[in-house]
Order: structure tokens, then C-alpha cells, then sequence
């Protein structure tokens, strides 16, 4: 698609923390982009990379080909396609990149399906600084026609993989977010354990980088900790809702999990007081658990 006439029209619903980024990769890239979010402001500041911003949401999607989702969770992603189903064209490809239930997923794909609608899920992870770069992990779940026509759009944003029929790319978010919250959760126990134990946790750190332990979680969120920057990327809230997903994806495979649930039960021990900071706040969970016990003297940096 060389010509800017070409490319399908998109309406984006929901520019926040991570959709705005997303919607100004697609802008950059020359694709039309309708916008819309609950609290206008937010889509407003897309205007200036010629989105058009619409109030309603039916008007966002009535002319478009491909509509993307990304939204808080599913109850909201449901109400969104409740609102704009009427409007939609026959033939339009409906891509929730939100993070739901996997249940949610198929319910979302079921009731698109009766209007002669397309749906694919397509949740992601990367956080903000993937979104900004343009190098999300996309997991999608659908069709492979309907994968075929998104992944143009998709490879803006990211790296897109076809995982299963619809539903399932909420399964493969959920094992990236048990695989991300439980690294975050050891990654904690080993900092505080150096503290605790009398090494410095910065050179602890620093010596288990290149072995077998790194991983972009030590990289990443180690650092954070070591800095105590929980202003967010991620959020402890997303984190929790993720993982109590994962939980309830356990329970419908017929399969335990005995680690998740531990990890769950650290993010639930938090969520009431920080549920904004960034997801490194396990931290503060496990130093709660050990009173007197803290990685470094600086200042708490909380939002």
C-alpha cells in the first residue's frame, strides 16, 4: 500500500496511557485515524497530527474499515461495541488490543459475528516505551483472513503473531503477564536478599547480568527498584487485573497454578494503596511482608 489513499481508515477508541502512542504510530505512518476516548480531551491531542476527533462514538466508526480497541477491560470494551455496533459497515474488522477475559474475547467475537462483523483480540505488551517505539508484542487471536487483512496495521504498532481462533490472544497475554508479574515478583526477592544479606544490590545486579538470570525484567524494572521509580509504565493495577485473569483462565482450562497465585496475592496486597504505580511495586509488597527490611535509602518516587 504505497499511496495514502489506499490505506483502510482506522477509528481508534480509547487514547490513554497506551492508546495514544499506538494511534500516533498509525498517524506517523500515514493512515487515516478517526479518534475517540470517553474523556474527549485526551483524543483532542491527536488533532494536531491530523486525526479527526469525533464526540460520539457511532461517528468515530461509521466510516471506517478497521475499528481498534483499547480500553480499560472487558465490561468497557463491551459497552464501546455496544454503542458503535449500529454504526459499523458490513464488512468491518474490529481489533480489541485491550486486555480482557479470554471468555470476554469469544462473547466479543460471537455478538460481532451476528451483525456480519470481523473480530480479532489482539492484546499486547511492551508498555508505553514499546508503544511509543512501535515494538509491541501483538498476541492475536481470529481468523487468518481477518489476521491477513490487520496485520498491515498491526506491524505499525509492533510485532503481530497469529496464536489460535479468537480468544486466544487473551490467552497468550495472560501467559506473558504471569511470565512478567512473577519475574517481577523474584527479581524483588533477590534485591532485597542482597540488602538483607550484606552485598550491595547495584553490583548484585550488575554481576547476574550475562548469566543465565538476565532477562529485560532485571534490565528494566531491577533498575527501577535500585531507584525506587515506581512512576508508571505499566500499572500495579493492570498487573492485578491481569493476573486475577490468568486465575480465572486456570480455573476454565481445568489446570493449577499454584506460582500465580502467589504472585496474584502479592499485587492484590498493594492494589488498594498504590494501584497507579508501576508494576516494579512488587517491591513494596515484599517489603511490607519484611518489616525493616529495604533495597536502598532513596526516596519512595510514587505517583
Amino acid at each position: 500500500m504505497s499511496a495514502t489513499a489506499t490505506l483502510p481508515t482506522i477509528a481508534f477508541l480509547g487514547i490513554g496511557l497506551m492508546g495514544k502512542p499506538m494511534a500516533t504510530r498509525l498517524l506517523q505512518a500515514g493512515f487515516p485515524v478517526v479518534a475517540w476516548n470517553r474523556t474527549l480531551a485526551k483524543a483532542m491531542s491527536l488533532e494536531a497530527m491530523n486525526a479527526v476527533v469525533e464526540e460520539q462514538v457511532s461517528d468515530a466508526v461509521k466510516q471506517a474499515d478497521i475499528v481498534i480497541t483499547m480500553l480499560e477491560a472487558g465490561p468497557v470494551v463491551r459497552d464501546v461495541l455496544q454503542g458503535a455496533v449500529g454504526a459499523m459497515r458490513p464488512g468491518t474488522l474490529v481489533v480489541d488490543m485491550s486486555s480482557t477475559q479470554q471468555s470476554e474475547a469469544q462473547e466479543f467475537h460471537a455478538y460481532l459475528k451476528a451483525f456480519g462483523l470481523s473480530f480479532i483480540d489482539a492484546p499486547v505488551s511492551g508498555g508505553v516505551v514499546g508503544a511509543e517505539a512501535g515494538t509491541l508484542a501483538i498476541m492475536a487471536g481470529g481468523d487468518a483472513d481477518d489476521f491477513a487483512r490487520a496485520a498491515p496495521v498491526l506491524k505499525v504498532m509492533g510485532r503481530p503473531t497469529l496464536v489460535g481462533p479468537a480468544g486466544c490472544g487473551q490467552v497468550a497475554k495472560l501467559c506473558n503477564q504471569l511470565i512478567v508479574g512473577g519475574t517481577l515478583c523474584i527479581v524483588a526477592e533477590a534485591l532485597l536478599l542482597a540488602q538483607a544479606g550484606g552485598a550491595d544490590p547495584v553490583a548484585v545486579r550488575t554481576a547476574l547480568r550475562g548469566g543465565f538470570a538476565e532477562s529485560r525484567i532485571l534490565e528494566v524494572h531491577g533498575q527501577r527498584m535500585l531507584d525506587r521509580n515506581f512512576l508508571p509504565g505499566g500499572q500495579v493495577k493492570s498487573q492485578a487485573k491481569d493476573l486475577e485473569n490468568v486465575l480465572v483462565a486456570a480455573a476454565a482450562a481445568g489446570v493449577s497454578l499454584p506460582v500465580a497465585e502467589l504472585v496474584t496475592q502479592t499485587y492484590r496486597s498493594i492494589l488498594d494503596a498504590v494501584p497507579h504505580a508501576d508494576q516494579s511495586a512488587a517491591l513494596l509488597a515484599l517489603e511490607r511482608l519484611n518489616p525493616g527490611k529495604r533495597v536502598g535509602d532513596a526516596p519512595d518516587k510514587l505517583p
